[in-house]
């Protein structure tokens, strides 16, 4: 049965918290987009170095900075900021969460609240993120292209995304100890209530993941590695197998199948290596799709040599999770974002 909330037709009124840590001059351009939705504006620090939380308050948004003492994590940043917004705004109905690197489009925050107005079992909603430097290098490609979603229902969104309050708080927020795709499991928690998730045909935000090296993709995807984990291992049991077939995929691709075809080579007298061929075979899979999405070629494999290639890292943070489950040792952070001078 949907969820009935008791949300009058009437405007709604919206608050914005903004997460950031060393986004340089790219948090002034988040702020500056929000500045029409002044006082409610609260920034979220994590120990920043480059004077974001000046510049913050130099745009005038109120900024909260998280006691170093605890474990960073953009849910706990998301989680710290939405009390802190609540409690000097309570008349706040709706909340839109952004990251210190995105810039939100003219006219979104319109038109998501139009739609939470109109459709009460929505709890998220999520427009369109577009990169702002798309062909800037082969890593903001990729983003640019994982950033495309299709409107519509869907199982989850990103981190960029609008939420009724009472939602937020119906769902019990995100979970401050995971480090990665944080809002997939609090999209999870909250269809489990009842509740839509919707992505609108509408751009919500400009992104700038300025990613320039091979040692950034490299670290982002075994965060990647670590949020499936991690995932699976909270919610693996459940109806949803949340994350165990990401898993078992990137356990076979990235460590059963490589292993099998250089360990066994010496007693196959080499034929263990013509495993090796799966993968081409997975990668010629993504690369259909791609095509299938209307990309250009080159786009298309770009994607899917990133899709295998990607496999070995994001199992690499896969054995970094069981490993510190196995001792019992809470996650930290895995940055990959170029850290911004002042």
């Amino acid at each position: 049965m949907r969820p009935a909330l008791s949300l009058a037709m009437a405007a709604m009124e919206i608050g914005v918290v903004v997460i950031g840590r060393n986004e340089g001059g790219r948090l002034g351009r988040s702020l500056k987009s929000a500045a029409k939705l002044k006082p409610r504006i609260v920034y979220v620090d994590s120990g920043s170095s480059d004077g974001s939380v000046q510049r913050a308050r130099a745009l005038g948004a109120h900024v909260l900075e998280l006691n170093p003492g605890i474990p960073f994590t953009a849910a706990r940043a998301r989680n710290e900021g939405f009390d802190c917004l609540l409690e000097r705004h309570p008349e706040v109905e709706v909340v839109q969460f952004v990251d210190g690197d995105c810039e939100m489009v003219a006219g979104w925050t319109k038109r998501g609240m139009a739609e939470l107005r109109d459709h009460r079992d929505y709890g998220i909603v999520a427009g369109h993120t577009i990169e702002r430097s798309p062909n800037a290098t082969i890593y903001n490609r990729l983003c640019s292209l994982e950033w495309q979603k299709s409107p519509g229902e869907i199982r989850a969104c990103g981190g960029i995304f609008m939420i009724r309050a009472a939602v937020y708080r119906e769902a019990g927020g995100m979970d401050p100890e995971i480090i990665a795709a944080e809002d997939d499991e609090l999209c999870l928690r909250v269809r489990r209530l009842g509740y839509r998730i919707v992505q609108i045909d509408q751009d919500m935000v400009i992104h700038d993941v300025a990613m320039t090296r091979f040692s950034q993709w490299w670290r982002r995807a075994v965060r990647t590695g670590y949020a499936f984990a991690q995932g699976a291992h909270l919610h693996g049991r459940g109806t949803e197998r949340h994350f165990v077939k990401e898993v078992q995929s990137t356990c076979l691709w990235g460590l059963v199948v490589p292993a099998a075809a250089v360990g066994l080579a010496w007693i196959s007298f080499g034929l263990s290596l013509l495993f090796l061929l799966g993968p081409l075979a997975l990668a010629s899979k993504v690369y259909r799709y791609g095509r299938s999405r209307l990309w250009a070629p080159a786009d298309a494999l770009l994607y899917a040599a990133s899709c295998v290639g990607g496999k070995f890292p994001t199992a690499i943070g896969i054995l970094r999770f069981q490993f510190d489950r196995i001792r019992g040792r809470r996650g930290s952070i895995i940055e990959y974002k170029r850290q911004h001078e002042h």
